[in-house]
């Protein structure tokens, strides 16, 4: 899935001195409520998780802002950031005539609307279920829990709502694309397989020899020995 990245980052986490002897989960408290699943300007994305070393070595007191301490951090942040024509993967969580609903990475919704769902899909009830299924492939049908495969039309970082679209043809189910991608690539297999055999067979016709070639076949005739032998038997 795209819309994933790592970056390395410096931090600096105030802590109170009555947290002084727990410097290590004060750090870990803090980074979770204040960086974890809210969209970060300097890092320009989510913040899903991080992996960071603590050093003693690194705190020092900041002037100013007694009688808190900084600790100095670096960190490895997991970051999310989707962007226009991004393909990302979520779960369906609610279907109506109107959109479809997902979740992306169990945290950030996502809606597809009708104008942005391509003509081939046709919603409809079958056995009390709501789905959406494909006209032109009928195992291809997209329904609550199904993992869908969409795009990235827009992105508000304030509430982590994305607007998708099903337009593209590598859009929808996820198992569905999957195993008609490997139908296909068999399918592709199987034609470069016959197309060498074929190439394979030419080749050895050309490299037969040329035993019906007109010239081969007049150097070889016996015909003109079988006429001086005539003409001999009629002068004697």
């Amino acid at each position: 899935m795209e819309g994933l990245s790592v970056s390395d980052a410096n931090l600096t986490v105030y802590i109170h001195p009555s947290k002084a002897n727990k410097i290590h989960q004060s750090i870990l408290r803090q980074l979770s409520s204040s960086l974890l699943f809210q969209y970060n300007e300097a890092f320009d994305g989510v913040v899903l998780a991080y992996d960071v070393k603590i050093g003693s070595k690194h705190a020092k007191i900041l002037p100013g802002i007694t009688p808190y301490f900084g600790v100095k951090l670096k960190a490895k942040l997991l970051l999310f950031s989707p962007k226009p024509d991004m393909l990302l993967e979520g779960k369906v969580v609610k279907l109506g005539k109107e959109s479809i609903h997902v979740v992306v990475l169990g945290f950030s919704s996502a809606v597809i609307t009708s104008e942005n769902i391509r003509e081939e899909f046709k919603y409809k009830t079958k056995h009390g279920e709501a789905v959406f299924a494909s006209r032109s492939h009928k195992r291809h049908v997209i329904r609550v829990g199904t993992m869908l495969r969409f795009l990235v039309k827009s992105f508000d970082e304030e509430i982590l709502h994305i607007s998708g679209s099903l337009i593209p043809a590598n859009t929808g189910c996820i198992r569905w694309l999957y195993e008609h991608a490997t139908e296909e690539g068999s399918q592709m297999d199987r034609s470069h397989r016959k197309q060498r055999k074929r190439a394979r067979e030419m080749e050895r016709v050309e490299q037969m020899p040329q035993a019906f070639d007109g010239g081969a076949f007049s150097s070889k005739t016996d015909r003109p020995h079988k006429s001086k032998r005539r003409r001999t038997a009629e002068d004697s």
